[in-house]
């Protein structure tokens, strides 16, 4: 960087003024002298100047006010006014001004003027006076300026690129960042640059050409965007012997410069008033280190410098409390079975330590312990409480024991196995009792009870068995460390059983066990048959519970882990006698298994069955589905069964019922008694809930006849059950007695409309003929009245119903007699006349319609002349009822007899002449017509 620095010196004329005290106020003290330099690295205008000696002997308050201007602007950019009291000595006074734009960029040009404070009157301006920019010259090229900068980040900065005279600036840029380009005249470009941020690459290049391709046309400059550096963080000093001070400290945050604008640091102790002679290294940690001689107490200034600015960090500190030890070393150790003695040395001679020892356990537990004994070349510590052979790890550390500072670095750690003892505890011992032929095979199992420890490295097992009254040999077995159960033959009798473990110092407590005397299964043996109980999982285990009693010192529930595979994985475990509970879990239970749990009670080493308990650890949905084995159809009902299906242990969940699933195909099943069940497909089936899972039957009733319907048999578990996917699909059969009722109902009415309707016409000739036909006359059929080959029927034989006589003329009415003849009045009489045949006693008035009718006539030969004078009995026929003798037959006759075969023979007495009268038939019954019995 060029520096320019020019000092002008301006003398003006003194003037010598001659005023009284009195005048002061009004009196007028100009400037007499003015110098205006700049200091180049700071962008700094520095002003001096002096108002001559009578002020200051007056000691007057004196206000300036002070302007300044740039070339080739014609207002001031900067104002300011200064007030300041001057005193005797006469020395000139001093003005500094910071300038935003550098002042190598064009001329800057200072005046002021003054006045009494206590003056209205201000002085005349003192003249210009400027301090020339580079934009006077006429150099090989352009410049730019400021040319090397180290900008702080975030803040503000103009830059200028001064042209040669007679040359115009057409470029000014820069790169990476954004700018203004402002042109104050041709031959001067201005840049700005507001809250100027760190980009990523490590500096900022500038650019400015002229109006020219020449090489002297061009320059270009480097600005360093950075930040001040941070006050240090964790200052502080220490000594590890007493003899080399060390002080440390972080970093802190990156500061973006690099190189020769790097952090500079430096050390100084204030008391001696000497910077520290020590050199700085940096790596995660900054430290400095020097020899401490005979000096105890250090007040350590840090500063830490760059170009932008700078940060300091003190320390006040007594050497002999600030000792950090170093880390102990060369650790050895000496064992026992529960005790281990530590050893270790340690640099430090000249100050007491106390040290601490940190032990990690088998189980990742640590402990610490404490020593402050310490030897000429070691110190020592021992731990006690130690299982045997087992491993632990250990590391010591120290500090000062007078004055504690810091803990030192940890040594390195130690692995130590204590030595081997007897094994503590007993085994956990259980059985299994399977009868065979002549006795029993009793599988023992032993384990590893939570309070027994080996106390070695190598383990194995002892089995002896004798039986309980004496005199037998005691049996003997041994194995390695591998085996966990073994097998023994033993006959009805009770036997003593007894499991030790052995390590290469001794035998272990022994474990003891009493098979009782027995003929028949285990459950037998309790001496009574127990009933199995179902119970549920929970997600964490099984829960078992029992009554507890009070004569029983412990409990042991047994289980297989693996119930379906031989052998079992048996499993037990030991509860205090005042458990009631448990929640037995293993990593080998999984949902849909049934596994069966057995509750004992023990006491003196004897052991009796309490519950028998079976459940799984979540039920699942059944294996597979019932299979129908046999259907049953009616027209309105449909029986299925399924008799074989199983429902032990061999499904994934106790069968609790069944569920039978109907419906008419592509139809909406709603049959009496069951419940809507919707498919996933939305279709809808009737739903039956049997409960009882041995119940293996069911009748499904109220079903259509000759209609088809699909059926579902589906077991169901505490796990629900599986999807519906196969149906059974079934005709029910035609309904019979529905034909039986369609052919009462419809085919025998509708046969017999059919029949009427063909018999109609000999139905109506035959109950209500137009005319009747005499043949057909019951009367007739009776052989009295049979002539010959002619049916005879004599009037006097029967009463007609009715006889009405045709007669246009006239109407002739008929009065019964009240009682019968004998025989006619006359023997042959041809009449035209009308019967009349009254109800029970009444005597009715026959009066002829005089309407015109169309007639069907005959001749009635029955009225043959050779025939009136026969009698014709009556008679009360069969027919009557005996048990009425006061009911008698009242018979009517007609007062004239007719001739039937004269048409001219008169009627009646009262017959009109030469009318010509017919018989007609109204009606003949059988019932009125009696006749002889045969």
């Amino acid at each position: 960087m060029m520096n320019h620095f020019i000092v002008l010196a301006v003398l003006l004329p003194l003037r010598t003024c001659y005023t009284t005290h009195s005048q002061q106020e009004s009196t007028v003290f100009p400037v007499t002298y003015l110098n205006v330099s700049k200091e180049l690295a700071f962008q700094r205008l520095l002003v001096e100047w002096d108002v001559g000696k009578s002020a200051h002997d007056a000691e007057l308050a004196m206000s300036f006010e002070i302007q300044v201007r740039r070339t080739g602007e014609t207002t001031t950019v900067w104002t300011e006014f200064h007030n300041v009291t001057l005193d005797k000595s006469g020395d000139p006074l001093h003005w500094m001004w910071d300038s935003d734009l550098p002042l190598e960029c064009m001329s800057h040009s200072v005046r002021i003027r003054t006045k009494a404070e206590a003056s209205k009157i201000w002085s005349e301006w003192s003249p210009w006076k400027t301090v020339l920019g580079l934009d006077t010259l006429n150099d090989s090229g352009p410049q730019i300026f400021p040319n090397e900068k180290i900008v702080e980040e975030g803040s503000d900065i103009t830059l200028c690129c001064i042209g040669r005279k007679g040359h115009v600036i057409e470029e000014f840029s820069l790169y990476p960042a954004p700018h203004v380009f402002n042109h104050t005249n041709s031959q001067i470009g201005l840049l700005t640059l507001k809250n100027v941020a760190h980009q990523a690459v490590p500096h900022i290049t500038v650019y400015c050409r002229e109006s020219c391709t020449e090489e002297e046309c061009y320059d270009h400059a480097v600005l360093f965007v950075g930040k001040p550096p941070n006050t240090p963080n964790d200052f502080s000093c220490e000594t590890q012997d007493m003899r080399t001070v060390t002080c440390t400290w972080s970093q802190g945050g990156d500061t973006y410069l690099y190189g020769n604008h790097s952090p500079k640091y430096t050390l100084s102790e204030e008391f001696s008033q000497n910077p520290i002679p020590c050199t700085v290294t940096c790596s995660e940690q900054c430290s400095c280190s020097w020899d401490i001689g005979q000096q105890r107490i250090y007040n350590i200034t840090m500063t830490v410098e760059n170009p932008l600015g700078k940060k300091t960090a003190m320390d006040v500190f007594d050497v002999t409390h600030r000792i950090y030890p170093a880390a102990p070393f060369q650790l050895w150790e000496e064992c026992r079975d529960t005790e281990i003695t530590l050893y270790w040395k340690y640099q430090n001679k000249g100050f007491e330590l106390f040290c601490q020892t940190e032990v990690v356990q088998p189980d990742g537990k640590v402990e610490l312990h404490n020593s402050s004994d310490s030897h000429l070349h070691y110190a020592s510590i021992t731990l006690s409480g130690l299982q045997p052979y087992t491993e632990y790890t250990a590391r010591v550390h120290c500090a000062a024991a007078q004055h504690f500072w810091r803990w030192s670095e940890w040594s390195e750690a130690q692995t130590i196995r204590t030595m081997e003892a007897t094994p503590s505890g007993k085994l956990d011992i259980w059985r299994e009792i399977t009868q065979v032929q002549g006795g029993r095979n009793v599988t023992l199992f032993w384990k590893q009870a939570p309070g027994f420890r080996a106390n070695g490295g190598s383990i194995s097992y002892e089995v002896t068995w004798e039986k309980e009254e004496g005199g037998s040999k005691l049996e003997r077995m041994s194995f390695s460390s591998a085996c966990n159960s073994t097998r023994i033959s033993i006959d009805n009798h009770s036997y003593r059983v007894s499991i030790m473990a052995k390590n290469d110092v001794n035998y272990s407590l022994p474990s003891v066990l009493i098979i009782p005397r027995g003929t028949g299964t285990e459950e037998e043996l309790s001496g009574s048959e127990l009933q199995e109980e179902q119970i549920n999982g929970t997600d964490d285990g099984i829960f078992i519970s029992w009554e507890p009693r009070h004569m029983y010192d412990s409990y042991i529930i047994d289980w297989c882990n693996f119930p379906t595979l031989q052998p079992c994985d048996l499993q037990w475990k030991r509860f205090r006698p005042n458990t009631s509970s448990a929640l037995i879990n293993s990593a080998a239970f999984v949902p849909g298994v049934r596994y069966n749990f057995h509750i004992y009670g023990s006491v003196g080493n004897r052991v009796s069955l309490l519950k028998k308990k079976t459940g799984y650890l979540r039920e699942l949905p059944p294996l597979f589905d019932p299979k129908v084995e046999k259907v049953e159809l009616t027209f309105n009902a449909v029986t299925l069964s399924w008799d074989s299906y199983p429902t032990n242990e061999s499904q994934s969940g106790f069968v609790r019922g069944y569920h039978v699933y109907v419906s008419p195909i592509q139809e909406v099943c709603s049959l009496q008694g069951s419940k809507k069940h919707v498919l996933p497909d939305n279709s809808v089936l009737c739903k039956y809930t049997i409960e009882n899972p041995e119940e293996k039957r069911y009748t499904v009733e109220h079903l259509l006849s000759n209609t088809k319907y699909k059926l579902a048999v589906k077991a169901y578990t505490g796990g629900g059950e599986t999807p519906i996917v196969n149906f059974i699909y079934i005709d029910t059969p035609f309904n019979s007695n529905m034909l039986y009722l369609l052919v009462l109902l419809v085919i025998v009415p509708s046969l017999v409309a059919a029949i009427c309707r063909w018999k109609l016409n000999w139905v109506k000739e035959c109950c209500c003929p137009v005319i009747p036909s005499p043949n057909k006359s019951k009367v007739l059929s009776f052989k009295e009245f049979k002539n010959g080959s002619e049916k005879v029927l004599k009037i006097s034989d029967c009463i007609p119903d009715m006889l009405a006589v045709d007669n246009k003329a006239e109407t002739q009415e008929l009065h019964p007699w009240s009682q019968l003849s004998s025989a006619p009045t006359e023997a042959k009489t041809d009449h035209n006349s009308s019967w009349i045949y009254p109800n029970e006693n009444e005597e009715r008035a026959f009066t002829h319609t005089p309407t015109h009718q169309t007639h069907t006539w005959f001749e009635n030969f029955a009225y043959s002349s050779h025939f009136a004078d026969e009698s014709c009995p009556y008679q009360i026929p069969e027919t009557l009822e005996t048990g009425k003798p006061e009911l008698s037959v009242v018979l009517y006759q007609p007062h004239y007899y007719f001739d039937i075969f004269n048409e001219d023979a008169a009627s009646t007495p009262r017959e009109t002449p030469g009318r010509k009268t017919s018989l007609r038939y109204i009606s003949q019954t059988d019932v009125h017509c009696l006749g002889r019995r045969l």
